[in-house]
């Protein structure tokens, strides 16, 4: 296509997993190349991602049992930048990812915002439960082993607080589940237990043992509390839970209707089932229940139900996920206001024209008004994205209609000025954009394709690369709570 250089372009990626026990950080470089022939429309993708810097594995640092330390964190990301001989200014996209019991902490959602700005101008990803099961899949190997065998796949992210589970076949995600489950949920110290979560309590409490703080490390019940861990995470994994399993339970069932055939464990329980990664023993001291629960799971017969493959990551699997995973490339015909970028944060919001372009088309200024109640009810002036699903094939005219119609529906925002932001599944982005210049549109204009996203997802858009593509975050902005 003419005007479009075919060069080699890199992007340097951060991956930055902020847990309930550890912090992690990784570096990564993406190589983009046009795959398509000489002849054919541009389609830029990631055709190589190299790892070349991992941190070692550090203590998550609290002031307190609610509340983050956020200077301590920001040292940590600067010395280990500086071991990699990066600076923050050349991170261009990435994800930091607050995960497992440290998304309940009082300060979680304002230090993910924060080091957005501190840690480079890079796409930020935050935690949702569902998307830390996802990013996990992919960071330890899961989701390429179901891709590759077509099994149906279940990886258990098993951390300081939370276990995980997302479920695939092939590049389908089938479902998730959360539990609290983790090695950080009862603490030791100087042989006594020093600390139990309220998730544990109340199933000590419903299950009436005894176990509290101030007890021997040696009580009985511990044992008790890993294998009931163990029994559950089996029952899930099953698709059939027990009553009894709801008080682990954090958010929704099981809601995969497919059965799991092959499942893969993940994170620091992981780590002490298999110890795959290069740590010294005294890198990290287990100072509770991680070793027992990694015990009961590798013992379990219950667990004997599934073929059980090791992950290629066990504690860096998230991190690893969230630095090479997350970024998506748009399409290389496309539309944008390069001042404009990057944006951050940006709410979704899917229009379909799934019953046709006209009747799409008649419903747009109405789904428009839907769409800025839902985002900026508080008329301060929210921007979104408009994205354009299941558009039919387009004449010109009908590009023509579809560009006076977005004009129309933008200036009813509360701050019409703002630029126009717009996502296509299709590849209409660069006609569409070109369209609404041509008519004259008072906004800036950023308009990209060759994307999927979902009602309710967040989007990053990154500034615009040699390749003339931008790089994309889509995820959820979820914090979920104790």
């Amino acid at each position: 296509m003419a005007g479009f250089h075919l060069k080699q372009d890199t992007i340097i990626s951060a991956g930055i997993d902020i847990g309930t026990s550890t912090t992690k950080i990784i570096i990564s470089r993406f190589s983009l190349m046009n795959t398509a022939g000489s002849t054919d429309v541009p389609r830029v993708e990631i055709v190589g991602k190299e790892i070349f810097y991992k941190s070692p594995i550090f203590r998550t640092p609290l002031k307190d049992a609610w509340t983050i330390d956020v200077s301590s964190v920001e040292k940590i990301i600067r010395s280990q930048y500086e071991e990699a001989g990066i600076h923050p200014s050349d991170i261009e996209t990435g994800a930091v990812i607050i995960t497992g019991e440290a998304a309940t902490k009082r300060n979680a959602s304002e230090i993910v915002h924060h080091l957005s700005g501190e840690a480079g101008d890079f796409l930020v990803a935050t935690a949702g439960s569902d998307l830390e099961g996802i990013i996990a899949a992919k960071g330890s190997g899961a989701y390429d082993y179901s891709v590759k065998t077509g099994k149906v796949t279940a990886n258990i992210d098993i951390g300081g607080g939370t276990a995980n589970i997302a479920v695939f076949k092939r590049e389908e995600l089938l479902g998730t589940c959360t539990l609290h489950i983790g090695g950080r949920l009862i603490e030791f110290c100087d042989g006594l237990i020093t600390s139990i979560s309220p998730p544990v309590q109340k199933l000590i409490e419903q299950e009436g043992w005894t176990l509290k703080v101030g007890d021997s490390i040696h009580h009985p019940d511990i044992d008790k509390v890993t294998e009931f861990m163990t029994e559950s995470i089996a029952r899930i994994l099953a698709n059939e839970p027990d009553l009894k399993d709801e008080v682990l339970l954090l958010g929704h069932l099981p809601n995969w209707k497919t059965k799991v055939e092959d499942v893969i464990f993940s994170g620091g329980i992981s780590e002490c089932m298999y110890k795959k990664d290069s740590l010294k023993p005294s890198d990290i001291l287990y100072s509770d229940i991680g070793v027992k629960l990694a015990t009961a799971l590798l013992n379990s017969g219950e667990l004997t139900k599934w073929n059980r493959i090791e992950p290629k990551e066990t504690v860096r699997a998230t991190v690893i996920g969230a630095g090479t995973q997350t970024t998506e490339i748009s399409g290389a015909t496309i539309q944008v206001a390069s001042d404009e970028l990057p944006l951050k944060n940006m709410p979704v919001y899917k229009f379909s024209f799934e019953a046709g372009f006209k009747s799409g088309l008649s419903k747009f200024k109405e789904s428009f008004i839907e769409a800025i109640e839902v985002y900026d009810s508080f008329q301060e002036g929210q921007n979104f994205v408009i994205y354009l699903a299941d558009l039919p094939y387009m004449s010109f005219k009908d590009i023509q209609a579809l560009a006076k119609g977005i004009i129309k529906v933008m200036d009813m925002r509360h701050d019409p000025e703002q630029p126009m932001v717009i996502v296509l599944q299709t590849d209409h982005a660069k006609v569409l954009g070109q369209t609404l210049h041509a008519m004259n549109a008072r906004q800036s204009v950023i308009c990209i394709d060759q994307l999927n996203v979902e009602h309710g997802n967040y989007m990053d858009i990154g500034r615009p690369r040699q390749s003339e593509v931008v790089p994309v975050v889509v995820k959820t902005l979820t914090f979920h709570s104790s």
